[in-house]
């Protein structure tokens, strides 16, 4: 992947990978997110990514809308613990059109107070959806336990009684004091020639003034271990394992990954897919995830299942994370696995809206992108005893955090 970079005058970084085709696809990133509330305004940071669309100086609310949908393009955005993004779908033709309405949303926004008191209630019903899911609100609920007091546990959306709260003053606090312009990434992948794009960058960009100085990080401090049961009006066990892991800049992350690939990864072939689903049937879904932030990071493991099962399922989840600790993989076990990894990441580069939103994330991150020839030769470079080893580091039993939903 040949990438092209720049850097406006205002800090902005600019990213861009040209390729064949029709189509295109474009993201503003920046470096802030739910881990940057304050503590008396939670949700603010997705609060704004709704309402950021909800008219500017110069356009209103279905001029916004219209803006790129009425030719044929996909307008949209998501905020993530760590980071916010605004991104388009769009015909190549239209790229001065998406860089101009990004422009116009980032810098001119103007939050009416009637579109954020009609949002609350649409965030509102989004919070009450979501907890009606538990086998999607279990994740929420553990990294809040495992991330105690630090804004890194808390959940995306807020609560009823923060979102009702919100005043529109909160978010252009937020907003001057957290969307720095040296944290701000515009990644594109699509057929325009660099020297083009930087044009039509520099006019929409370059002469915007910096914002407020950025409130830094807190560091984080994972809480001690817990295990955790709440009763709830389900009908499933919904079970929830985990523990701190490698954050984005540990070089053993790439281990990490195989190894939570080949754990739980989405195959029908992982281990925990073989020994839970297909061996004993005890479980419809199981998963594992590995999830690295700029400073920390976290591995879970889920499963739901019938009552009676509960227990038997546990016991095989831990069985499976035993073996991962005092079993050395075979060379054709190690072979096996990282052939499996390589094969998903190519696969997955077939999709270019996932590339420039990785590529993105990767400059914002590290002010870098390794190329996939790079994390392939890492992958090959992983041995057996570096898997065992961050096995009994990671899934250290005395580490190991569990939360699980009963029913009542």
């Amino acid at each position: 992947m040949e990438l092209h970079t720049f850097t406006l005058p205002n800090g902005i970084r600019l990213v861009h990978h040209e390729i064949p085709g029709p189509v295109a696809h474009c993201g503003l990133l920046i470096n802030a997110g739910t881990r940057d509330e304050p503590d008396t305004r939670h949700g603010v940071a997705h609060f704004i990514e709704h309402t950021i669309f909800k008219g500017t100086a110069r356009r209103s609310v279905l001029q916004v809308l219209n803006r790129l949908e009425n030719v044929g393009a996909d307008l949209n955005a998501y905020t993530g613990k760590e980071e916010t993004v605004i991104h388009a779908t769009f015909l190549n033709e239209y790229y001065d059109r998406t860089l101009e309405l990004f422009q116009d949303i980032f810098f001119h926004s103007v939050f009416p107070e009637k579109e954020i008191l009609k949002e609350k209630q649409v965030i509102i019903d989004e919070i009450h959806s979501y907890q009606d899911t538990p086998a999607e609100q279990i994740f929420d609920d553990f990294e809040e336990l495992l991330f105690t007091g630090h804004p890194l546990g808390k959940n995306t959306l807020g609560t009823g009684k923060s979102i009702h709260g919100m005043k529109r003053h909160d978010l252009l606090d937020f907003i001057y004091h957290q969307y720095q312009l040296d944290q701000v990434v515009i990644a594109s992948v699509g057929n325009i020639s660099f020297p083009r794009l930087i044009r039509m960058a520099t006019r929409y960009f370059s002469d915007q003034p910096e914002r407020g100085n950025g409130i830094p990080r807190n560091p984080v401090k994972p809480g001690n271990p817990f295990n955790k049961i709440v009763k709830k009006r389900i009908f499933q066990v919904h079970c929830l394992l985990g523990a701190p892991a490698y954050p984005f800049y540990d070089e053993r992350r790439i281990a990490l990954a195989l190894l939570n690939n080949m754990l739980g990864g989405p195959v029908m072939n992982s281990r925990l897919s073989l020994a839970l689903r297909e061996r004993n049937g005890l479980t419809y879904h199981n998963e594992s995830n590995y999830t690295a932030y700029s400073d920390t990071g976290l591995i879970t493991i889920y499963f739901g299942t019938e009552p009676a099962l509960y227990e038997k399922a546990l016991s095989i989840v831990h069985l499976e994370l035993n073996r991962l600790r005092t079993e050395m993989l075979s060379v054709l076990q190690l072979h096996t696995i990282k052939k499996q990894l390589t094969g998903q990441l190519v696969v997955g580069q077939d999709s270019n809206l996932s590339n420039m939103l990785a590529l993105g994330k990767s400059f914002l991150i590290q002010d870098r992108y390794d190329p996939m020839e790079t994390i392939i030769r890492r992958i090959e470079q992983v041995t057996a005893r570096e898997l065992l080893d961050i096995s009994n580091e990671i899934f250290n039993p005395d580490c190991l955090s569990c939360l699980t939903f009963l029913p009542k």
